[in-house]
């Protein structure tokens, strides 16, 4: 019978077995050859003896590494003391009478095992050969058995898996469409969809009360270790919900993944920090609380300080904000200033810190600090022996912004090492924000639903008012994004003109939406979390593409299959597409 080669066990001890797979390894110990047979559910010790089968002898003689191979013979136990107590199958053996080569393989560019280390570009370029590794295929199965625990989940809630399109309509979301040229449609565009955001609040209108989907989305924008330009995401939407409705959604599908996979209980109910609280504690709306560091406010303590650029920052209308790093005062001159130029990237003039050992203090402000002051600095601080306070003299926000990448920074500077997992939400979001150019931009998208006692604010103060809006944190990512809806037409059409809108293109882009909505819809709202990111953070990765099959590079290329590439005349010429060629000079 064909069996897999780590289902080999004492329970078909006598009985004769089929096995394919690849040669993990090969001993030839003068006259029996040892061969580890390896496929998808492990690895088993074939033997092959030539008193038993010459012919199998023969062909096992000319086998090496990465060879496919079938293998038939009878199951038996291990002789004393050859056991493999590291494997599932090291009490057994296969002992061949039959060997056949079914596909050889060239020399390796890699060894195919964990903890080597390998060049990331070798590893894409010969990704097919990176996922035969132990470590990798286990990721992609922990992937697969994520995604069938949401939909198990998903279904005991009531909701409904419905596909969306690939091919829609461009509508702004926020990053770049993926444009693709129409060939019956001269000069139109199909948009690969960043999000199915559109699509299923039409669901709602059509009905559907609660729609699921594993659904592939699509940004141009520029990449980052937790970021590709095709990415996967568990999208859904629910009709006549408030925020606790969608939440509880959320944390009844996160936890049931977590025991799971990895047996985690996460408290609940998650924990829900407002905005405007996150930033102010942590300096970042994705804070891992199991960093510790809390942000806190020294403004009015160092005014007493007469020190020249915390007063000129505080003057100017600045804060003067700061953050213990916990054993920090053994920090190295080098690592000092490795820290200040990150707050100086952040936008920072600079960084004081004020290190305490065994009561000395070493510090550039050390001549400006009295006792009284000291005193008061290390009681706000509650700074204990062999810690280091850091200060960050600037607008407010630049502060926050630098504290909170500092408070990353340190944790891998201390070798700060989170023990479990946290999720929590962040809540009431801004409705809009400023972009670059300091105009008005949706924070979320420009569906979210603004709260009914900020609505007056849209006149007046329209970065004032705050959105329905929530995103799901986990260990420090964001992993889910979404909002209750607007399901006011006239509010809708309010709100794309305050983005600055005309009815022209309010028509073009939003027509069809805004016509939906003139035929009774319900309050809706949903979320969508990024099932990459989940994944990397099951898996105990650092990045997104050590759980993707086929990711692409930082510079969106597939060193496998050397795309994007070039195509013909021939087919540009049948898009009516032009190329604008740059000379070469």
């Amino acid at each position: 019978m064909k069996v897999c080669c780590g289902k080999v066990d004492e329970r078909l001890i006598g009985q004769r077995v089929v096995l394919h797979g690849w040669v993990d390894s090969r001993r030839d110990h003068g006259g029996l050859i040892f061969i580890d047979l390896r496929d998808r559910w492990g690895k088993v010790q074939v033997v092959v003896n030539p008193a038993v089968s010459a012919s199998a002898h023969e062909a096992a003689q000319l086998v090496r590494s990465e060879y496919v191979i079938g293998v038939s013979g009878t199951v038996s136990r291990r002789p004393p003391g050859s056991e493999n107590p590291s494997l599932p199958t090291g009490n057994v053996e296969v002992i061949a009478d039959d060997l056949t080569v079914l596909s050889r393989s060239k020399p390796m560019p890699f060894p195919i095992e964990d903890n080597v280390d390998v060049d990331e570009r070798i590893r894409l370029e010969y990704r097919y050969i990176d996922l035969r590794r132990p470590r990798m295929q286990k990721n992609l199965i922990t992937r697969h058995r994520m995604n069938q625990l949401i939909r198990q989940k998903m279904d005991e809630l009531g909701f409904v898996e419905i596909e969306t399109p690939m091919l829609i309509k461009s509508t702004p979301e926020g990053a770049r469409d993926f444009l693709v040229p129409s060939r019956m449609h001269p000069g139109c565009f199909y948009a690969l969809p960043q999000s199915p955001q559109i699509l299923k609040q039409l669901l709602m209108v059509a009905g559907i009360g609660r729609y699921y989907q594993i659904a592939r989305c699509f940004r141009d924008e520029d990449l980052r270790s937790d970021r590709q330009p095709e990415f996967t995401q568990l999208d859904l939407e629910m009709s006549f919900c408030d925020v606790n409705d969608v939440l509880n959604v959320v944390e009844e599908v996160i936890c049931h993944v977590f025991k799971s996979i990895l047996d985690y209980d996460f408290p609940r109910p998650f924990d829900r920090i407002p905005y405007k609280n996150a930033l102010e504690t942590y300096g970042t709306d994705k804070p891992d609380r199991r960093l510790g560091m809390v942000i806190k406010d020294y403004t009015e303590i160092v005014k007493k300080l007469q020190f020249p650029p915390f007063d000129k920052a505080i003057a100017s209308g600045g804060a003067v904000l700061g953050v213990v790093a916990p054993n920090g005062a053994g920090l190295t001159r080098k690592q000092i200033e490795s820290l200040i130029g990150v707050a100086r990237s952040e936008g920072a003039s600079g960084l004081v810190h004020i290190g305490f050992s065994q009561n000395a203090v070493t510090s550039p402000l050390e001549k400006y600090l009295d006792h009284a002051v000291r005193e008061q600095i290390w009681e706000h601080a509650a700074i204990r022996d062999e810690d280091l306070l850091l200060l960050v003299a600037a607008k407010r926000e630049v502060a926050l912004n630098t504290l909170g990448r500092l408070r990353l920074e340190l944790a891998k500077l201390l070798d700060i090492q989170p023990t479990g997992h946290e999720a929590l939400f962040i809540v009431d979001f801004p409705l809009f924000e400023l972009d670059q150019e300091d105009h008005l931009t949706p924070a979320h998208h420009p569906f979210a639903r603004p709260h009914d006692e900020d609505i007056p604010l849209l006149d007046e103060d329209p970065l004032a008012v705050r959105a329905f809006a929530y995103d799901l944190v986990v260990d420090g990512y964001e992993i889910g994004s979404g909002n209750l809806r607007i399901f006011d037409s006239e509010l809708q059409h309010k709100i794309f003109k305050i983005l600055g809108l005309d009815e022209h293109e309010i028509e073009q882009r939003f027509g069809f939406m805004l016509r939906a909505f003139e035929y009774g819809v319900p309050p809706h709202g949903g979320i969508a979390l990024g099932l990459d990111r989940l994944a990397m953070i099951l898996c105990g990765e650092e990045t997104i593409r050590d759980v993707i099959a086929f990711p692409k590079t930082q510079q969106a290329q597939d060193l496998m299959l050397g795309a994007p590439s070039p195509v013909t005349d021939e087919q540009l010429k049948e898009l009516s597409i032009d190329i604008l060629r740059h000379s070469e000079e």
